[in-house]
């Protein structure tokens, strides 16, 4: 079977790709550019069971011409939609942003599996769906969701358009709500942020808000892995999921002690003020993740353990580039 990752070159995208063709998959990918990049892809571009194609998914008619190559020889049977704009704060200062790449890609995405008969889709979502409920414990049936970014109002706005896709006529859709994602190959994130302040100022540390910011946080090779058992074990039609952690996260104050630690321990840390590193950054939430649990997937590391992992991992990553 012949599955099309979309923003192949992300971050996450680059990872599914490697495990769905070590797991005997064939793989097509269509990515801009603008946020992935090419060498995320060197693990796979050689492999005989990968294509790819450069594509802007905001625009239709590029992206048509892209899936019609992919889709020509071994027709695509399922979409991993994972294109997205990355960029909170960008999309704070232009909605236009969100609205392009986290919502038009979606809705084009939609638009051509029913025009090339493509029956099902899994869909890269996000904790930012739900706003900021404070301390509640974030399930999947929390409501009513406000989102306080443009980046949860496009994701959220997806999820709304796979629903009524199920409804008109697709077969099956996977929705997976993230935490915060951490490893390797990272382009952006909180870690890859305070790692390269260090880089550029070994003495001192800048670190967005008073570090008391609590969430989640999955490492990518945990999360691939609870996608592909959920795509694997749930039968509903329309199937959502929170995957993350199954702890009270940690905070951002942990995550700059731990990159000083690892990568300049006489560093000095430098907080800011107040509770947000920025305008809809939601500065704690903690995720029940029981409805994944009783499918049957648990995470091995906790939050604290992905970090420290990731935390090496990005270090190495910075100092090879």
């Amino acid at each position: 079977m012949r599955i099309l990752i979309t923003g192949i070159a992300g971050f996450v995208g680059a990872n599914l790709a490697a495990t769905l063709l070590r797991r005997g998959k064939a793989v097509a990918g269509i990515d801009d550019l603008s946020r992935g990049a090419i060498r995320n892809l060197d693990p796979v571009r050689r492999h005989a069971n990968f294509t790819f194609e450069v594509a802007d998914l905001s625009d239709i008619d590029a992206y048509r011409r892209a899936l019609g190559k992919l889709h020509a020889g071994n027709p695509v049977k399922e979409v991993w939609h994972l294109a997205a704009s990355s960029d909170i704060p960008a999309g704070v200062r232009d909605p236009g942003v969100d609205l392009r790449d986290t919502f038009m890609t979606t809705f084009n995405t939609l638009a051509l599996m029913k025009e090339f008969g493509i029956p099902v889709i899994a869909f890269a979502s996000s904790s930012a769906v739900y706003g900021d409920l404070g301390e509640r414990r974030l399930t999947e049936d929390a409501g009513p969701l406000l989102p306080i970014s443009n980046y949860g109002a496009m994701k959220l706005a997806s999820e709304a358009a796979i629903s009524a896709a199920v409804e008109s006529g697709l077969e099956r859709a996977f929705l997976f709500r993230f935490p915060n994602v951490v490893g390797v190959p990272a382009t952006h994130g909180v870690i890859f942020d305070l790692v390269r302040k260090l880089a550029a100022n070994p003495e001192k540390l800048d670190v967005l808000g008073d570090g008391t910011q609590r969430k989640g946080y999955l490492h990518v090779e945990e999360l691939v892995d609870a996608m592909l058992f959920i795509r694997e074990h749930a039968d509903q039609r329309l199937n959502y999921f929170n995957v993350g952690p199954d702890d009270e996260g940690a905070t951002v104050r942990f995550i700059a002690e731990e990159v000083v630690r690892q990568v300049s321990p006489a560093a000095r840390i430098a907080y800011g003020r107040g509770d947000k590193g920025w305008p809809g950054d939601v500065p704690r939430f903690a995720y029940s993740t029981s409805k994944l649990s009783a499918l049957g997937w648990r995470p091995k590391m906790s939050s604290g353990q992905a970090i420290s992992m990731a935390v090496k991992q990005i270090a190495e990553q910075e100092a090879r580039h």
